[in-house]
């Protein structure tokens, strides 16, 4: 059972998170969300298309301008507390490695912590066990928060993302995390070049038996675009094939930009593997 903020969900449920950029530089809406109605009207419609979680990001993945904890905190806060506010129910998610605005956004009614840069700041997991707050714990191959991979190399890379995520989720537990609202990313493109991520999702069985439920983020990333030769506004049928295996393989958690078709493609993977009825049921039967 995996829980976060006011939901409970089962084993087999899948669950799509939507990104919600606060950023003015994002790679991929460059800035569409980062004004508060735009952004307030994509939680809206996330969540109408199916998305359970909202995981709003103040400072971009990717290199570029400085961004402050104080301008982090400035574009994330006062959003989260009106998310809160219009959208009780939802599971509200932070994009951050920063402990201090990692208190800022659950003072705020944040509900998961979600470090996707491998426990940089170790802080970040002692706010979530504060809080009784959800945790993301990432495998970033030890990169810098805001960087890119050079010639990164692994003897096996899955073991190394299992030693990572498995050891920052135990002891996020033993600081008090809840421990089932803690989550393990195998954090592709970070810390990765492609083949890695391919490797990674090729192998992602062994991070479900693990037993942590996993969250895998791949929507419209490098792997994708070099895989098939796709800037990043073509990425998208690439992205939800990836997201099929990824859940045939045990994935529980997608943090997506393309919700509604994530949400097909989620259902038709359920179905198929006996986890949930169809949506109708006529053919053949009259």
């Amino acid at each position: 059972m995996l829980r976060l903020g006011r939901r409970e969900f089962d084993v087999h449920e899948p669950v799509i998170m939507a990104i919600v950029n606060r950023t003015p530089d994002s790679f991929y809406d460059q800035g569409a969300t980062f004004r508060d109605e735009p952004a307030l009207a994509r939680v809206e419609q996330a969540v109408a298309e199916g998305a359970a979680i909202v995981d709003i990001g103040g400072v971009k993945a990717g290199p570029g301008e400085e961004v402050t904890a104080e301008e982090e905190a400035r574009r994330t806060v006062g959003f989260v507390a009106e998310v809160r506010r219009r959208f009780p129910d939802v599971v509200i998610s932070v994009d951050t490695w920063r402990h201090d605005v990692g208190e800022a956004v659950c003072e705020a009614g944040a509900d998961v912590l979600n470090d996707a840069w491998g426990g940089v700041d170790p802080r970040l997991a002692e706010v979530a066990a504060r809080y009784g707050a959800g945790l993301v714990c990432t495998h970033a191959g030890g990169a810098e928060p805001r960087t890119r991979p050079h010639r990164v190399t692994y003897d096996d890379v899955m073991a190394d993302i299992l030693r990572v995520t498995v050891g920052l989720a135990e002891r996020a537990v033993e600081l008090g995390v809840p421990r089932e609202s803690v989550l393990i990313d195998p954090g592709h493109d970070f810390g990765k070049n492609t083949r890695h991520s391919l490797e990674a999702t090729r192998r992602l069985g062994e991070m479900v038996d693990t037993g942590w439920p996993v969250l895998v983020s791949l929507s419209n990333k490098d792997f994708v675009g070099e895989t098939l030769d796709k800037p990043v506004k073509e990425r998208v049928i690439g992205t939800l094939a990836t997201t099929a295996v990824s859940a045939w393989l045990g994935a529980q958690v997608y943090r997506v930009h393309e919700v509604a078709e994530t949400r097909q493609v989620l259902d038709m993977v359920a179905t198929i593997a006996g986890h949930r009825d169809p949506a109708v049921a006529r053919r053949g039967l009259a």
